[in-house]
């Protein structure tokens, strides 16, 4: 194993090599992939994956456990089972690490025990999940923290007032939402580098906010609400943020994580890790924690084999599905769960144990999804018995666990669930097979969730054969569009859940012929969508008005893998990454596809819009802004035609000096064909006019005679 070496002791070192450390250009140095030398970094040292020696633990692994049952000797083995069982699910319990002290005189117990985990974070959950704790009537756990019983004997019997510190304010992690032009922020990652940008449309050119070289090991992730940005190390993960730049503000330390998720409301973050078996029959070891993102503490750890983690989601690392916890119930962060065999366990972040201490038993349950905006749970269960058991869908209310509505489904082949992220609506695409079972066909059960009794319309396509690309529904609207077909052109087709004579019933808009496109953007404002043709189609895009039915522009940007709206629906980005190796970087369009700035970075890996937290106003204030849009947009048409003022003014003194230096060059050639007069006059047997039109051109013939010699040769061959 390589050994830390210091600072100090490189610059010793390079002193005995005659090495001057200042002519060095350190930035400019690569280390390969996964190798630092043994230099620690300054991100590393307290996330070095090492375990803390045992001695400097001192008691802060050890609980006490009081108001336990007084039990005679034969019934020790009884009471420490129950207590094993409860608190090694909590943490790893060490060798000999349970002890229930006993009365010499009456040999029963007194009543609590001493419990030691291997780390002082196991300890603390304990403590947290199990103080209160009713194990009967009669006995309810009261939990300590063996280091607190010596924090209170240092408690001096004498009282004295404490001392009142100055307030000094936080970091105004809110700060960037304050800027002046209402800019956005994004992230991009290329080469080595990661970078935050303004998009500054105006200037039809990013600006620069902050840029650190290795910033992170793998990938960046910005939190739901932007508040924080996200990197990933060997040793952990880390948040950034703050008024001015972005400062280290909380790590998260968890060796070889490989995957991060963010609560909704920001409140956790979940990491991931997945370790080789030593045993390679064996499945991979999984370890996730869930941590409180403000104060860094472990709420939650669960440890597994992948096996029992690989049930539903999208494949991430080594089979296992990701995420693997969903979060519900809005943005209080109240719920999360996961997928299981024949259950789905939810658990509440109050406790961050299982709610109602089981899980919801859903047999042959495959697949389920939270609403956005609710505490409801939708799942899907495929059919059994050979069919005789028929599919269904069903809604499920937390924390009560009522069943609000449940569709019987026959014949299906597969099942997709689609949230519309108000949650009044939710879309199923169901693959149901024919009557001879060879071919499927796909229809549309679509949940209408706010109305009474949660009504129910089945769709069909008018072609019910024809294949389903992509599904998406409007962003705050009541719209849905859907690209179709099985040609190499498909169909795009958009349906409204609302009509003017009949609020509840779905209905066409219109449908777009044979279009070059395979996936669906909606602006996050609604209204305008981007039909999008990648892989393909080679980055085909047309951008639609969905109020007016008609398209405002069509454009291309070759080779795109990514396509990304910002939060406000202002701007579009669009981007080719490092999958292909050439054309890499992004372009920037407006809502209504004007293309405004494009940039190229080699090894261009990730570009990430910061998500804005929910508007602070109500729809009331909303709709009267609406209402007097002309009212308040005087004052940025007004910006707007500065900023324009601006660029024509930069324009004009960009020309204005490209004259000059035209101008100045001119007269650098004119002063030295002045020094240069007497020269000329000289070569021209001194002719002293430089003009042209005072000189006379003549044409003369001049004779030569070339190859004499041949000539004669050949006269004399002739002759003989």
């Amino acid at each position: 194993m390589a050994l830390a070496i210091s600072m100090e002791g490189i610059e010793a070192r390079a002193r005995e090599l005659g090495v001057d450390l200042s002519a060095v250009d350190l930035d400019s140095i690569t280390l390969p992939a996964g190798e630092d030398f043994g230099i620690l970094s300054d991100d590393e040292e307290i996330l070095r994956n090492e375990d803390p020696p045992e001695l400097e633990m001192g008691l802060s692994n050890i609980i006490v456990v009081d108001n336990l049952p007084v039990v005679p000797p034969e019934k020790f083995d009884k009471l420490e089972n129950v207590i094993r069982k409860i608190y090694s699910q909590i943490g790893v319990i060490k060798e000999n690490g349970l002890w229930m002290p006993v009365n010499p005189e009456t040999k029963k117990t007194y009543g609590y025990c001493f419990i030691e985990y291997n780390t002082p974070q196991e300890a603390e959950l304990a403590r947290e999940k199990t103080n209160g704790y009713k194990l009967d009537k009669s006995h309810i756990f009261a939990v300590n923290m063996l280091d607190d019983f010596e924090k209170y004997m240092k408690v001096p019997d004498t009282w004295t007032p404490a001392e009142i510190k100055p307030y000094t304010p936080g970091e105004n992690l809110l700060k960037w939402l304050t800027d002046e032009k209402a800019r956005d922020q994004f992230v991009i990652r290329a080469g080595t580098l990661t970078e935050v940008y303004w998009n500054d449309a105006r200037k039809l050119a990013p600006e620069l906010v902050f840029q650190k070289q290795y910033w992170t090991d793998s990938f960046i992730q910005w939190s739901p609400l932007g508040t924080y940005l996200a990197t990933v190390h060997r040793q952990g993960s880390q948040v950034w943020g703050g008024e001015n730049g972005f400062e280290r503000l909380m790590r998260f330390a968890h060796p070889m994580v490989k995957l991060i998720d963010f609560s909704p409301g920001e409140r956790y973050l979940v990491t991931y890790s997945s370790h080789e078996p030593s045993n390679p029959r064996d499945t991979h070891r999984v370890v996730l924690n869930v941590f409180d993102v403000r104060t860094g503490k472990v709420m939650r750890d669960f440890k597994g084999s992948a096996d029992e983690f690989t049930t539903g989601g999208n494949v991430g690392v080594s089979g296992v599905s990701w995420p693997i916890f969903r979060w519900g119930g809005g943005k209080d962060d109240k719920y999360f769960a996961r997928l299981g065999k024949n259950v789905i366990s939810v658990y509440e972040t109050d406790t961050f144990s299982l709610l109602d201490k089981k899980s919801l038993k859903v047999e042959n349950v495959v697949d389920f999804s939270w609403s956005p905006t609710d505490p409801i749970i939708s799942l899907f269960v495929p059919e059994m018995g050979g069919g005789n058991q028929p599919a269904r869908v069903s809604l499920v209310q937390i924390p009560g666990k009522e069943e609000l509505r449940q569709k019987n489904l026959f014949s299906v082949s597969d099942c997709k669930m689609y949230w519309q992220n108000n949650g009044e609506y939710l879309a199923v695409q169901v693959d149901r097979y024919t009557k001879t079972k060879k071919s499927t066909y796909t229809g549309f059960e679509l949940f209408r969730i706010k109305e009474r009794d949660i009504p129910i319309e089945v769709l069909e396509l008018e072609n019910k054969n024809d294949k389903i690309i992509a599904f998406a529904w409007e962003p705050k609207g009541h719209r849905f569009a859907i690209i179709h077909g099985d040609g190499p052109r498909p169909d795009v087709s958009f349906y409204t859940m609302r009509t003017a004579n009949n609020t509840s019933r779905v209905s066409k808009l219109t449908t777009l012929k044979a279009k070059q496109a395979n996936a669906l953007f909606w602006s996050p404002a609604g209204r305008f969508i981007v039909l999008a043709g990648l892989k393909g189609f080679n980055g085909q895009l047309e951008f639609y008005n969905v109020d007016e039915l008609e398209t405002m522009s069509t454009g291309e940007h070759f080779m795109a893998t990514d396509i990304m709206w910002d939060p406000t629906g202002r701007y579009l980005a669009t981007a080719v990454t490092s999958v292909h190796e050439m054309e890499n970087g992004f372009q920037i369009w407006s809502f209504n596809g004007k293309h405004l700035y494009k940039v190229s970075k080699d090894h261009f890996y990730q570009f990430i819009w910061r998500p804005r937290p929910p508007s602070l106003l109500t729809p009331e204030k909303e709709e009267e802004i609406s209402k007097n849009l002309k009212k308040y947009s005087k004052k940025y048409e007004q910006e707007d035609q500065d900023a324009f003022n601006q660029l024509s003014e930069q324009e004009r003194k960009r020309r204005t000096q490209l004259q000059e230096e035209w101008d100045s060059w001119v007269a650098k050639w004119k002063q030295m064909h002045e020094e240069e007069r007497a020269y000329r006059r000289e070569l021209r047997d001194g002719e002293a006019s430089d003009e042209e039109e005072e000189y006379e051109a003549k044409e003369v013939e001049v004779e030569e005679v070339v190859d004499v010699t041949e000539e004669v040769l050949a006269f004399d061959l002739d002759q003989e």
